[in-house]
């Protein structure tokens, strides 16, 4: 019998580079998906009523968010409020995202907000909502510097809004 000794480090590293193209291949980011047409003429018809807090959102939209960034507490801060707009914690209590613009139609809701962190970005979720049920539709990474519920709209409709957004 044959046996080849090698020392655990050069093995680890003969193991790693086995496994690295595997790794890069399963942790790139899904390509971009473009709003359906359908979706797309809601945002371009629908009159959404602005929304200047978090509190202002329908229930079922405040969870959907809960669940879209997978906490037990809806982590947004209001629009002006302190946040942790970088991986430099100075403050644990404060919630990485703070809420930029939001807008509701009768159908839609449209909820644009930075998101700190290594990577400081934008995002925008668009969810449909009734009293009886809401559901995440479509969403992703938005230029920053969009001020108003129009800016977000106008940002969807020229294709702008980079999606699926990874972490939300």
């Amino acid at each position: 019998m044959f046996v080849i000794r090698m020392p655990r480090t050069l093995f680890l590293c003969v193991i790693g580079t086995g496994l690295w193209p595997a790794m890069v291949a399963g942790g790139q980011a899904a390509p971009p998906v473009a709003l359906a047409r359908e979706l797309r003429a809601h945002v371009q018809e629908e009159r959404f009523q602005i929304v200047t807090s978090i509190r202002g959102l329908p229930l079922g939209v405040r969870s959907g968010l809960q669940t879209l960034f997978g906490n037990q507490a809806l982590d947004i801060a209001e629009p002006g409020a302190e946040f942790q707009v970088s991986d430099a914690i100075v403050n644990s209590q404060l919630p990485i995202r703070r809420l930029v613009a939001a807008g509701c139609s009768y159908e839609h809701c449209l909820v644009y907000y930075e998101r700190g962190g290594i990577d400081n970005t934008w995002r925008v979720a668009l969810f449909h909502w009734t009293p009886e049920a809401t559901r995440f539709e479509w969403g992703g990474i938005a230029p920053g510097g969009l001020v108003t519920i129009d800016d977000v709209r106008s940002a969807i409709l020229s294709g702008a809004i980079k999606g699926p957004a990874g972490l939300w």
